[in-house]
């Protein structure tokens, strides 16, 4: 498992004051120490994403195609250049990127954005 961080903070107190900005950017609470989540992995456009606070959006799309009486599977790998800030529990999560409006950076995600997860990663608990 994993400390709590966020990118770009220097220090756990930034990193928590960052935290309660962007939760507050978002329009959502912040979780709790304990709570607080580190990835979340869900199903978009038939798509399986990766949201990891720190890292890059990632995401898979496997398709089928029959061929001569065959059934061809192909992986296409998915990648974003939109890094993840924080991830926020709820009905549905969100996630807060570092996009526009929070830099000047175009993305094909809304930041923020929310996803239903199937598979949830918390931080260290410590």
């Amino acid at each position: 498992m994993t400390a709590f961080f966020l990118p770009r903070a220097a220090d756990d107190e930034q990193a928590e004051r960052l935290y309660e900005a962007l939760a507050e950017f978002a329009g959502c609470e912040p979780a709790p120490r304990g709570q607080r989540v580190r990835a979340i992995e869900f199903v978009q456009d038939g798509a399986r994403w990766t949201a990891a606070v720190g890292e890059q959006l990632r995401g898979e799309r496997t398709t089928q195609q029959l061929r001569r009486g065959e059934v061809l599977e192909r992986t296409e790998v998915l990648t974003s250049g939109t890094r993840v800030l924080a991830v926020y529990p709820g009905t549905p999560f969100v996630v807060v990127t570092d996009a526009q409006p929070i830099t000047g950076a175009a993305s094909e995600w809304a930041n923020p954005f929310t996803a239903a997860p199937d598979r949830v990663t918390l931080f260290d608990r410590g």
